[in-house]
């Protein structure tokens, strides 16, 4: 019998909870980059949801991009009227979310963190995105993702 880790196990009952209709899938190996992610899956890299956490002078933003873009720091602070957007350190990371850097699901954090989805994202029927661990990845469509996480959508380049 394998034990589930248990990030994926909160993210499963935060999925359910939200209503959450996609497929949770746990990965032979750990997909840290999109690239991995979609070749695992068989998809585009833009059809990855990657999920990056941000510090803005102390405080968490994460930003759901698609695999195919970077974020543009200056331009979307100054789109979200903030001062800064800066890498956010593992343990930043791990404060905020309760996952590691490469699988930070968009639910399932400790406290709610205010998100955004790149509109580029509603380009693919379906999209994949971390669900709590560097293995786990669920799917999910545009419209879901942006109802489960109550995102505001942004362009991030």
């Amino acid at each position: 019998m394998t034990t589930e880790h248990p990030a994926i196990t909160r993210f499963r009952d935060e999925h359910r909870a939200r209503g959450g209709t996609g497929e949770i899938v746990i990965l032979p190996d750990s997909v840290h980059t999109a690239a991995l992610a979609a070749a695992a899956l068989g998809c585009e890299t833009g059809a990855i949801a990657n999920s990056l956490l941000f510090d803005a002078a102390g405080s968490p933003v994460l930003i759901l991009t698609s695999g195919a873009h970077r974020v543009d720091t200056v331009r979307v602070a100054e789109r979200l009227g903030l001062p800064a957007l800066e890498r956010a350190t593992p343990e930043f990371v791990r404060e905020h979310t309760g996952q590691v850097i490469g699988g930070v699901s968009p639910l399932a954090h400790p406290a709610p963190v205010p998100t955004y989805l790149d509109s580029w994202l509603q380009k693919y029927d379906v999209v994949w995105a971390a669900a709590g661990h560097p293995a786990a990845v669920f799917s999910t469509s545009y419209d879901e993702l942006l109802a489960l996480t109550g995102a505001t959508v942004v362009e991030v380049e």
